[in-house]
């Protein structure tokens, strides 16, 4: 039920107060809107990946993880021998698709569709480059990167670090002789990301807010996922309280600010997504309630513009989209039922999910060395 008043309007289950000063008009009307259908219970099943988005969607890391050129290294040149290496020289295994990262949220995009679709057409063909990366000395000379070069220990922290560990945890469980093959190969690198972040957790002073690479809660959610499923109690626990530490007496987050114009994540919601994973449901919606002020969920919840898909970081917008999505689900779970928001953003997730997976598909190599990861995971949860 929602109760009108001057300046705003009363909705929800405790009918809160929501200000319409600081939206316009226009934005009342879409914020308004998206309140009622929230009101709505969804009943619709959420989307799910087909046979047919997975094929789509897994030619595109099939054609640029063998693809060396164009590349961003991100490598810290300290002499002239570095100067002169290669991509694939310096990351036999994950040198493809633009960039490590890319490369290895790739290979776990790939990981995922086998085994939800063993069936699948393509097959051989994800074996094969599958095969071909998940070879003993190329993940070997990997984790000895991060040894070798001066500096390099701080490579691809935390973002890159991440979909390693998540790679690794869609293996644990892959009940495939290819599967427990590779797994067992990796373990070199995983181990040496784990050693780098447990060192790492221990001296971050500050998290990183940003809406790209180095967010630190996205970094923690994929990194406390991975410790709940081998059991590492003690990675566990030293997350648990470094999130604590950073995140637990946040209020009233600027969301209204967000984004900034390049984010595929959204700074405010990775957070939320962490704190839903760590602290009891009532603990959680009540932190909930005091981080989000309405007009920061009324800018949430709309869809960001993406003006120009052939610009690599412009572009970024699209994951943005997506990654909204995916937390958006989570914390609509984490939320009780009745919760107004939690309805919200079910309703929303479903929008932006409607809107953004056209796009993955866009026919630049921008978004599409990366962004159907993305979309594949957003469809996962």
């Amino acid at each position: 039920m929602i109760h009108f008043l001057k300046d705003g309007f009363y909705t929800g289950d405790k009918y809160e107060f929501i200000s319409c000063n600081n939206l316009d008009f226009h934005e009342m009307k879409k914020f308004l809107l998206l309140i009622l259908l929230s009101s709505i219970r969804i009943s619709a099943i959420p989307q799910q990946l087909t046979m047919e988005q997975a094929v789509k969607l897994a030619r595109l890391p099939l054609n640029c993880i063998n693809t060396e050129y164009p590349n961003k290294t991100s490598h810290l040149i300290n002499d002239a021998a570095d100067a002169v290496m290669t991509p694939a020289q310096l990351h036999p295994a994950f040198y493809g698709c633009l960039d490590w990262h890319s490369s290895v949220h790739g290979h776990w995009m790939l990981v995922r569709i086998l085994k939800q679709f063993p069936g699948i057409p393509i097959r051989d063909s994800i074996l094969s480059v599958l095969h071909n990366s998940f070879n003993e000395g190329k993940i070997r000379a990997e984790a000895d990167y991060y040894v070798k070069f001066k500096n390099s220990n701080t490579y691809e922290r935390t973002y890159g670090w991440a979909w390693l560990l998540k790679l690794d945890q869609e293996l644990i469980d892959f009940d495939d002789p290819a599967g427990i093959e590779w797994h067992k190969t990796l373990q070199p690198l995983t181990n040496k990301i784990v050693e780098l972040w447990k060192d790492y957790i221990t001296k971050q002073t500050y998290p990183n807010r940003t809406g790209v690479h180095p967010n630190t809660a996205f970094g923690l959610v994929f990194a406390l996922d991975w410790a709940r499923a081998v059991h590492d109690t003690a990675f566990e626990a030293a997350i648990v309280r470094k999130a604590n530490e950073f995140y637990l007496n946040n209020i009233e987050t600027p969301a209204y600010l967000e984004p900034d114009g390049t984010d595929f994540l959204s700074p405010s919601l990775e957070i939320a997504d962490l704190m839903s994973r760590i602290l009891q449901p009532k603990d959680f919606e009540k932190w909930f309630k005091e981080f989000y002020k309405p007009e920061s969920i009324a800018n949430l919840v709309k869809l960001p513009v993406v003006s120009d898909r052939s610009d690599y970081l412009i572009v970024h917008l699209d994951g943005l989209t997506l990654s909204r999505a995916w937390c958006m689900k989570g914390l609509a779970r984490a939320l009780p039922e009745k919760n107004s928001t939690g309805r919200l953003f079910t309703r929303t997730s479903e929008i932006f999910l409607e809107q953004a997976l056209p796009n993955v598909l866009s026919g630049n190599y921008g978004g599409e060395h990366w962004l159907a990861s993305f979309a594949v995971y957003a469809l996962s949860l």
